[in-house]
Protein backbone atom coordinates (compact mmCIF):
# COMPACT_ATOMS: atom_id res chain seq x y z
CA UNK A 1 0.00 0.00 0.00
CA UNK A 2 2.69 2.52 0.84
CA UNK A 3 4.32 1.54 -2.40
CA UNK A 4 1.12 2.71 -4.08
CA UNK A 5 1.38 5.91 -2.09
CA UNK A 6 4.69 6.76 -3.62
CA UNK A 7 7.00 4.41 -5.37
CA UNK A 8 10.48 5.75 -5.41
CA UNK A 9 11.74 2.94 -7.52
CA UNK A 10 10.94 5.58 -10.09
CA UNK A 11 11.94 4.51 -13.55
CA UNK A 12 13.17 1.09 -12.55
CA UNK A 13 16.70 2.36 -11.92
CA UNK A 14 16.06 4.66 -8.96
CA UNK A 15 15.65 3.54 -5.39
CA UNK A 16 16.06 4.77 -1.82
CA UNK A 17 17.62 3.34 1.29
CA UNK A 18 14.77 4.25 3.65
CA UNK A 19 11.43 6.06 3.78
CA UNK A 20 10.04 7.86 6.81
CA UNK A 21 6.28 8.51 6.90
CA UNK A 22 4.91 11.01 9.42
CA UNK A 23 1.17 11.53 9.78
CA UNK A 24 0.19 14.61 11.81
CA UNK A 25 -3.52 14.80 12.56
CA UNK A 26 -4.95 18.30 12.80
CA UNK A 27 -8.60 17.26 13.01
CA UNK A 28 -10.73 14.15 13.28
CA UNK A 29 -9.99 13.07 9.71
CA UNK A 30 -7.59 15.73 8.48
CA UNK A 31 -3.92 16.45 8.74
CA UNK A 32 -0.55 16.46 7.08
CA UNK A 33 1.57 13.62 5.70
CA UNK A 34 5.31 14.10 5.33
CA UNK A 35 7.35 11.48 3.51
CA UNK A 36 11.13 11.68 3.70
CA UNK A 37 13.21 9.65 1.26
CA UNK A 38 16.66 8.92 2.62
CA UNK A 39 19.57 8.21 0.26
CA UNK A 40 18.05 8.39 -3.22
CA UNK A 41 20.25 6.21 -5.44
CA UNK A 42 20.57 4.95 -8.99
CA UNK A 43 20.85 1.22 -9.61
CA UNK A 44 23.42 0.32 -12.24
CA UNK A 45 22.17 -1.25 -15.47
CA UNK A 46 24.34 -4.36 -15.49
CA UNK A 47 27.70 -2.61 -15.02
CA UNK A 48 26.66 0.66 -16.67
CA UNK A 49 26.34 3.78 -14.51
CA UNK A 50 23.05 5.44 -15.55
CA UNK A 51 22.90 7.81 -12.58
CA UNK A 52 22.88 10.95 -14.76
CA UNK A 53 19.82 9.74 -16.67
CA UNK A 54 18.15 8.64 -13.45
CA UNK A 55 18.77 12.03 -11.85
CA UNK A 56 17.17 13.75 -14.86
CA UNK A 57 14.18 11.41 -14.51
CA UNK A 58 13.92 12.30 -10.83
CA UNK A 59 13.78 16.00 -11.69
CA UNK A 60 11.43 15.62 -14.66
CA UNK A 61 8.94 13.16 -13.21
CA UNK A 62 8.95 13.97 -9.53
CA UNK A 63 10.36 17.38 -8.66
CA UNK A 64 8.89 19.23 -11.67
CA UNK A 65 6.39 16.61 -12.83
CA UNK A 66 3.06 15.55 -11.39
CA UNK A 67 3.77 11.95 -10.41
CA UNK A 68 3.22 12.80 -6.74
CA UNK A 69 -0.10 14.47 -7.43
CA UNK A 70 -1.18 11.42 -9.44
CA UNK A 71 -0.22 9.08 -6.60
CA UNK A 72 -2.24 11.13 -4.08
CA UNK A 73 -5.28 12.40 -6.01
CA UNK A 74 -7.28 13.20 -2.86
CA UNK A 75 -4.48 15.00 -0.98
CA UNK A 76 -3.06 18.44 -1.65
CA UNK A 77 0.68 18.60 -2.24
CA UNK A 78 2.06 21.64 -0.41
CA UNK A 79 5.81 21.06 -0.72
CA UNK A 80 8.33 18.82 -2.45
CA UNK A 81 12.06 19.26 -2.32
CA UNK A 82 15.43 17.60 -2.74
CA UNK A 83 18.39 18.18 -0.42
CA UNK A 84 21.61 16.60 0.74
CA UNK A 85 21.73 15.46 4.37
CA UNK A 86 24.54 13.48 5.96
CA UNK A 87 26.21 13.17 2.56
CA UNK A 88 23.25 11.51 0.78
CA UNK A 89 20.46 12.84 -1.43
CA UNK A 90 17.11 13.02 0.29
CA UNK A 91 13.65 14.05 -0.80
CA UNK A 92 10.72 15.37 1.18
CA UNK A 93 7.04 15.63 0.34
CA UNK A 94 4.39 17.34 2.41
CA UNK A 95 0.69 16.78 1.71
CA UNK A 96 -2.44 17.95 3.44
CA UNK A 97 -5.55 15.80 3.55
CA UNK A 98 -9.18 16.15 4.64
CA UNK A 99 -9.92 12.45 4.81
CA UNK A 100 -7.81 9.64 6.26
CA UNK A 101 -8.32 7.53 3.14
CA UNK A 102 -6.50 10.17 1.04
CA UNK A 103 -3.25 8.98 2.68
CA UNK A 104 -4.31 5.33 3.10
CA UNK A 105 -5.07 5.50 6.82
CA UNK A 106 -8.12 3.62 8.11
CA UNK A 107 -10.35 3.50 11.17
CA UNK A 108 -13.17 1.01 11.46
CA UNK A 109 -16.45 2.94 11.59
CA UNK A 110 -14.47 6.12 12.40
CA UNK A 111 -13.52 4.84 15.84
CA UNK A 112 -10.81 2.84 17.55
CA UNK A 113 -7.19 2.63 16.46
CA UNK A 114 -5.76 4.20 13.33
CA UNK A 115 -4.46 1.57 10.92
CA UNK A 116 -2.11 1.47 7.96
CA UNK A 117 -1.82 -1.69 5.87
CA UNK A 118 1.77 -1.99 4.76
CA UNK A 119 1.42 -5.55 3.54
CA UNK A 120 1.29 -4.74 -0.14
CA UNK A 121 4.72 -3.13 -0.14
CA UNK A 122 6.55 -5.72 1.94
CA UNK A 123 7.84 -7.31 -1.28
CA UNK A 124 10.00 -4.22 -1.90
CA UNK A 125 10.11 -2.56 1.52
CA UNK A 126 10.77 -3.89 4.99
CA UNK A 127 9.25 -2.61 8.19
CA UNK A 128 11.89 -0.99 10.40
CA UNK A 129 10.13 1.01 13.10
CA UNK A 130 7.01 2.86 14.14
CA UNK A 131 5.58 4.62 17.15
CA UNK A 132 2.63 2.26 16.70
CA UNK A 133 2.34 -1.51 16.92
CA UNK A 134 3.19 -3.62 13.87
CA UNK A 135 1.21 -6.84 13.44
CA UNK A 136 4.08 -8.67 11.71
CA UNK A 137 3.92 -11.01 8.74
CA UNK A 138 0.59 -12.51 9.78
CA UNK A 139 -1.04 -9.06 10.04
CA UNK A 140 1.11 -6.49 8.17
CA UNK A 141 -0.72 -3.52 9.62
CA UNK A 142 0.54 -0.75 11.87
CA UNK A 143 -1.93 0.17 14.63
CA UNK A 144 -1.89 3.46 16.54
CA UNK A 145 -4.12 4.11 19.56
CA UNK A 146 -7.09 6.40 19.35
CA UNK A 147 -6.22 9.94 20.42
CA UNK A 148 -2.69 9.89 19.04
CA UNK A 149 -2.02 12.86 16.75
CA UNK A 150 1.50 12.03 15.50
CA UNK A 151 2.08 8.65 13.85
CA UNK A 152 5.32 7.46 12.24
CA UNK A 153 6.52 4.51 10.14
CA UNK A 154 10.01 3.87 8.79
CA UNK A 155 10.66 1.32 6.07
CA UNK A 156 13.80 0.03 4.40
CA UNK A 157 13.98 -0.32 0.62
CA UNK A 158 17.52 -0.91 -0.69
CA UNK A 159 20.81 -1.32 1.13
CA UNK A 160 23.58 0.55 -0.72
CA UNK A 161 26.11 -1.76 -2.35
CA UNK A 162 28.41 -1.94 -5.36
CA UNK A 163 25.42 -1.82 -7.76
CA UNK A 164 24.03 1.48 -6.39
CA UNK A 165 25.29 4.98 -7.15
CA UNK A 166 24.61 7.94 -4.86
CA UNK A 167 22.85 10.87 -6.53
CA UNK A 168 24.17 13.45 -4.05
CA UNK A 169 26.91 14.54 -6.48
CA UNK A 170 24.44 14.92 -9.35
CA UNK A 171 22.24 17.04 -7.10
CA UNK A 172 25.13 19.25 -5.97
CA UNK A 173 26.22 19.84 -9.59
CA UNK A 174 22.63 20.60 -10.62
CA UNK A 175 22.11 22.97 -7.70
CA UNK A 176 25.26 24.96 -8.61
CA UNK A 177 23.78 25.60 -12.05
CA UNK A 178 20.42 26.84 -10.73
Amino acid sequence: MLIALLVFTLSGCLTVEQKEYTFELTGTNSGKLTIKYINIMSVMDDTLDVSGEDFEGLLTNYLYGETIETDYPDAVLVDKQLFVENGVLCGKLVMEFNDLSAVKLFRYKSAGPFMLNIGSFLDTETFIASNGDFGGDAMPVVFWPEGLSLMTVTTGVTQPDETTVSLAGDYEAWKKNQ
